[in-house]
C-alpha cells in the first residue's frame, strides 16, 4: 500500500471482483475490509496513516522497447516501456502504467482509454496456419484490464481475425493485483491476411507487466486455448447481462 489513492483502488477492485462472484458489498464495506487485511480496526485508521505517510519517490521514466510501439486510444493517459526496476527470464519486463488513480479527479473527468505496447508484422509466413502468441501478465491495482490481443489484418486494414481475451470467463485478463500469470492466444490466420499485430494493453487504472513473448505456430496442445471462448452451452439469451469486454485493441 501506497497511498490514499492506492487503498481506495484496492477497494474498488474488491467491491468488483466480489460482485461477479454474486456477492454485493457497498463501497464504504470494502474499505474496512482493505483496512483489516493491513491489521488497522478500520478504514478512518488506515486512510490516516497514509495521509502522513511520506509521498512515493517520483517514477522512473519508461524507455521504449526496441522494435515496439505504443498505440492505443488514450496513450497520453499512460506511460509505457521497459521497466528497468522488473526483470523477467533473460530480460526485462515492460511496464504500462496509467498516470492516475481511478478516484483521482483529473482522471474522473477525463474519457476513459487504453495504451498498448504492440508490433506489426507480415502475415505471409503464418497465412492458413494456427499461431498462438503466449507471454507472461503482471498487475497491481488495475481497474479495468491487463490482457494480450493477437489480430490480422487484409490488405484493405479490415480486421480478418482478432482475440484480446475480454470475452472469456476463464484465463481472461487480470484485475486488480495479481503475479505473474500466463496467458496465451491461439488464433487461425486466414489466406487474405497481409499483417500481423500482437501486443499488450492496459484498459483503465493501474499497472501492467509483461515479459516472455513468443509467437509461433500453434501445437495442438495449443488448440485448447482456441476453444477458450466457445462456452459449453447458450448464454444470456434474454440479454440481461452487459459483456464486460470491449473491442479495444483493434
Amino acid at each position: 500500500m501506497r497511498t490514499y489513492h492506492h487503498a481506495k483502488a484496492m477497494a474498488k477492485s474488491l467491491r468488483e471482483e466480489l460482485g461477479r462472484r454474486g456477492t454485493a458489498l457497498s463501497h464504504g464495506e470494502c474499505l474496512e475490509i482493505v483496512a483489516r487485511l493491513f491489521g488497522l480496526d478500520n478504514w478512518n485508521v488506515l486512510s490516516a496513516r497514509l495521509a502522513t505517510s511520506p509521498e512515493p519517490a517520483p517514477a522512473v521514466p519508461l524507455e521504449r522497447p526496441a522494435g515496439w510501439i505504443v498505440s492505443g486510444s488514450k496513450p497520453q493517459l499512460y506511460e509505457a516501456g521497459i521497466d528497468p526496476a522488473t526483470p523477467h527470464g533473460g530480460g526485462r519486463a515492460a511496464l504500462i502504467r496509467c498516470r492516475y488513480a481511478e478516484d483521482d479527479p483529473t482522471y474522473a473527468a477525463m474519457e476513459k482509454g487504453f495504451a498498448t505496447l504492440m508490433q506489426s508484422i507480415a502475415a505471409a509466413p503464418y497465412r492458413g496456419k494456427r499461431v498462438c502468441l503466449s507471454a507472461e501478465l503482471r498487475s497491481r491495482d488495475v481497474v479495468g484490464a491487463a490482457t494480450l490481443w493477437l489480430r490480422a489484418d487484409a490488405a484493405t486494414g479490415r480486421s480478418v481475425a482478432f482475440d484480446n481475451m475480454e470475452e472469456r470467463s476463464v484465463d481472461g485478463p487480470l484485475t486488480g493485483t495479481r503475479g505473474w500469470t500466463g496467458r496465451r492466444i491461439v488464433l487461425d490466420v486466414p489466406e487474405t491476411a497481409e499483417s500481423l499485430h500482437f501486443g499488450f494493453y492496459l484498459r483503465g487504472s493501474g499497472e501492467a507487466w509483461a515479459g516472455g513473448f513468443a509467437l509461433r505456430e500453434a501445437s495442438p496442445e495449443d488448440g485448447e486455448a482456441a476453444r477458450a471462448r466457445i462456452s459449453p452451452a447458450p448464454v444470456n439469451l434474454d440479454f440481461a447481462e452487459p459483456s464486460r469486454g470491449t473491442g479495444t485493441a483493434r
